[in-house]
């Protein structure tokens, strides 16, 4: 952010206009965030901090999805549990059941699961 607490902002190499916060653009912190919804502990703690049942945030989500756009999704690390998570956090059914340590731990389980497959074989 800038001193004053507003984005500052540059051109990109195709003219259009970055924002950039705390040195980073505004794609690269989307891109972070995003990546965190892999892990179903964090999304435990979103929900236990009441950020999934607000309008906005869900809205923000959404917004999200753009990261399914092959040009985007090249970016992430871990794309499958990135992009089931986006989709499964636009269901209030799961917003609410992310709550339950049994829903969290068989997430996890998958997840340990989906990268240890073929290892040892």
């Amino acid at each position: 952010m800038a001193a004053n607490g507003q984005a500052n902002g540059k051109t990109g190499s195709h003219g259009q206009n970055i924002e950039f916060y705390a040195g980073h653009s505004r794609f690269e912190i989307e891109l972070e965030f995003v990546q965190s919804l892999s892990n179903p502990y964090y999304l435990q703690h979103l929900a236990s901090q009441k950020y999934l049942e607000n309008e906005e945030f869900v809205a923000y989500l959404a917004y999200l999805q753009y990261f399914q756009d092959p040009k985007y999704l090249r970016y992430l690390q871990y794309p499958g549990p990135t992009l089931r998570a986006l989709e499964m956090l636009q269901e209030e059914r799961f917003r609410k059941e992310i709550l339950i340590p049994a829903v969290v731990e068989a997430m996890v389980a998958e997840g340990f699961e989906a990268a240890t497959a073929g290892l040892g074989r």
